[in-house]
């Protein structure tokens, strides 16, 4: 594999290690980002605020405090404590809109790449979702020739019952007279 090729495996790792499902929606935290994009939370939030239009309750939204409990569990961090309001998090188009918010070179480019593993993860759903129809389709199938194949293992049983057991036949070929039957 080359060096870049690895490199952007690991940033695209990081950047998966960074995604939580909260609320049923795939996010990304206000703390993660700004650390990714070189920037304090504080600033980061700055922006969001100053273009609040930009971000509606589907693009970002405040973690309750039982949420980010819950996410500090999960994952076992230390590196959270400290703060002194809930984060936000952001959605797929959350992160897309602060594209519009952040214009610096590094913010850009990791915008960018953010939005290719939403992309990817997409896409593995989506896979993910075919091979599901795919198996009850065939679970479907196998049900509804149950019924044969039990059939099947029963003549098959019965086979292998009747070898194991040999009838007794008559003995085929001359007798001698001092022979009994």
């Amino acid at each position: 594999m080359e060096n870049q090729e690895l490199q952007t495996l690991v940033a695209e790792q990081k950047i998966l290690n960074r995604i939580y499902v909260v609320r049923g929606q795939k996010v990304m935290l206000d703390e993660d980002l700004a650390a990714m994009y070189g920037v304090e939370t504080r600033r980061l939030n700055e922006q969001v605020k100053r273009n609040m239009k930009r971000f509606p309750h589907d693009f970002m939204f405040t973690l309750t405090p039982k949420e980010y409990e819950n996410l500090k569990s999960q994952n076992a961090t230390s590196s959270w404590g400290g703060r002194r309001k809930l984060p936000n998090a952001f959605t797929e188009q959350g992160v897309a809109m602060l594209s519009g918010v952040l214009s610096s070179d590094i913010a850009i480019a990791v915008n960018i790449q953010i939005m290719r593993v939403f992309t990817k993860l997409r896409e593995y759903g989506l896979t993910h979702k075919e091979i599901l129809l795919q198996l009850a389709k065939l679970e479907k199938e196998v049900n509804g020739n149950s019924k044969d194949i039990a059939n099947i293992f029963i003549v098959l049983k019965e086979l292998i019952e009747k070898q194991a057991k040999p009838p007794v036949r008559n003995k085929i070929g001359f007798r001698r007279n001092d022979e009994k039957d």
